[in-house]
């Protein structure tokens, strides 16, 4: 059969509407014989039965696998050119405490942009000096908590912002690295990137100015200058608009040596993955050797010596390892009218199948206007396949999970589906629209599932409102 007129271009008709393509799913995700969706052993039946739903499932063998690919294949790549290489876990991707337990374990830094992201790191565990702050906007309380227990690196973002973490320092009698967050120029997305002389956003300094900011650190015994940091974009194929961006810094990078050490090259993250079968993410090790290569070239030419490297990857590591399962509440056919041949209008079927949850917990197709993919996860079944539209339960229009797949025809009320690919920048940017609870999340492996993070209930949502009577149990007078 051919693809729905009402498909999108990049959508083929699937051969299979039960198959769980690789690059999608998470590594463990299968089938079982019974044509149940399991997870790290688990099957999405028994999740559902014991969680409910929605319900965001994490498989930990998978997130663990991924960072320790991204560390092993740059600090390889690296260390051919004579460097080292560091992979901070942006936190700002999914961060829980046994999350951020998982990546400290694999030997990863941890990059975190508010207070309450370095609580969590701090709360799991983590090692100060292995924590990276971030943010354009960082708070006195911030900065000052962030020096006090010795967070490794601090990205200055703004001028003020020297002043502000030299005076924390002084305070509390310590030195202070800190990185200059500049703005390449660059700007990169999927398989493209532009190359202008500036961008206009909020994050960073302009990279004229990179001399004047590592001047003003280097005033301030209590601050000791790193580098240079830069982020380009989000979910991005290929290596070219790193290597552009790496040139542009290095040249920068190269004029700073002559008034002191700058002994590191963060160049961020923003390494894509495959959130439907159109996706062609460019495999990490691939990656790795390409960036370091135009790095070294780079060094080369200019006659440095190749800085520390450092990357900030968080979707790469996550996103593919998060799967969120949903129970089907309706479904029906919407007649959708398309021109036809002369001229006549045609009458053509969406099938629109809603679900439990929606833009409260999967807020990127609405914001984004981002696609991802569907299967059954309760069942298999040998029904065409037919064009879907997977719809949350939220009054908003909008309110998209999966604009476009395929499932098979006869998805009905009470089936579970699963939506891959949702471990980054789901939980993270979760809401309480319409007073629906965040979902729990629940971490898989070896058979066995655990919750991470429960799940928020009626009372939660209450709590916060000062006319509840339970409310006011306990407060301060």
């Amino acid at each position: 059969m051919t693809s729905s007129p009402l498909a999108p271009a990049w959508l083929a008709h699937p051969a299979d509407a039960n198959a769980l393509p690789a690059p999608i799913w998470s590594r463990t995700a299968a089938r079982t014989v019974a044509g149940e969706l399991e997870i790290g052993g688990v099957s999405a039946g028994a999740l559902a039965a014991e969680f409910g739903t929605p319900l965001y499932v994490v498989d930990e063998s998978d997130a663990r696998s991924r960072a320790r690919e991204l560390r092993d294949a740059f600090a390889t790549e690296a260390g051919r050119v004579g460097t080292t290489a560091k992979i901070y876990y942006a936190g700002k991707a999914f961060l829980s405490i046994e999350v951020a337990r998982w990546m400290a374990a694999e030997g990863l830094a941890i990059d975190v942009c508010s207070g309450g992201e370095l609580a969590v790191a701090l709360a799991a565990g983590v090692d100060p000096a292995t924590i990276g702050l971030h943010g354009n906007n960082k708070s006195l309380a911030e900065i000052d908590r962030a020096v006090s227990v010795g967070v490794g690196v601090i990205v200055i973002d703004s001028a003020v912002e020297v002043e502000r973490v030299a005076d924390a320092a002084a305070r509390h009698g310590r030195v202070q690295p800190v990185r200059v967050r500049v703005n390449s120029g660059v700007h990169a997305h999927t398989h493209d990137f532009l190359a202008t002389a500036h961008e206009d956003q909020k994050f960073g300094v302009r990279l004229d100015q990179a001399a004047e900011f590592a001047a003003a650190i280097r005033s301030h015994p209590e601050l000791r200058f790193l580098g240079l940091h830069c982020h380009i974009g989000s979910q991005i194929f290929g290596s070219e608009g790193f290597a552009e961006s790496a040139a542009r810094l290095l040249e920068a990078h190269a004029g700073l040596l002559a008034g002191g050490e700058v002994p590191e090259l963060n160049l961020g993250g923003g390494f894509g993955i495959a959130y439907t079968t159109a996706d062609d993410p460019t495999p990490i090790a691939d990656l790795a050797a390409a960036i370091v290569d135009a790095v070294a070239g780079e060094c080369t030419r200019l006659g440095i010596p190749v800085p520390a490297l450092a990357f900030e990857p968080g979707r790469a590591i996550i996103g593919t390892a998060g799967t969120t399962l949903y129970e089907v509440g309706t479904v029906k056919d919407v007649l959708v009218s398309v021109p036809g041949e002369n001229g006549e209008a045609a009458d053509l079927v969406r099938k629109y199948v809603s679900v439990d949850g929606g833009m409260s917990d999967n807020a990127r197709p609405a914001l984004y206007g981002a696609d991802y993919s569907v299967r059954l996860a309760g069942r298999v079944s040998e029904a065409d396949p037919a064009l879907v539209r997977i719809a949350g339960k939220h009054c908003e229009s909008g309110d998209i999970v999966v604009y476009a797949d395929y499932l098979p025809g006869d998805v009905a009320p009470g089936d579970l589906v699963a939506v891959p690919a949702t471990g980054a920048y789901c939980w993270s940017l979760a809401s309480n629209y319409n007073y629906l609870g965040r979902p729990a999340v629940v971490a898989v492996a070896d058979g066995r599932a655990r919750l991470i993070v429960r799940r928020e209930t009626e009372h939660d949502l209450l709590a916060r409102d000062a006319a509840y009577p339970e409310a006011r149990v306990g407060e301060p007078r």
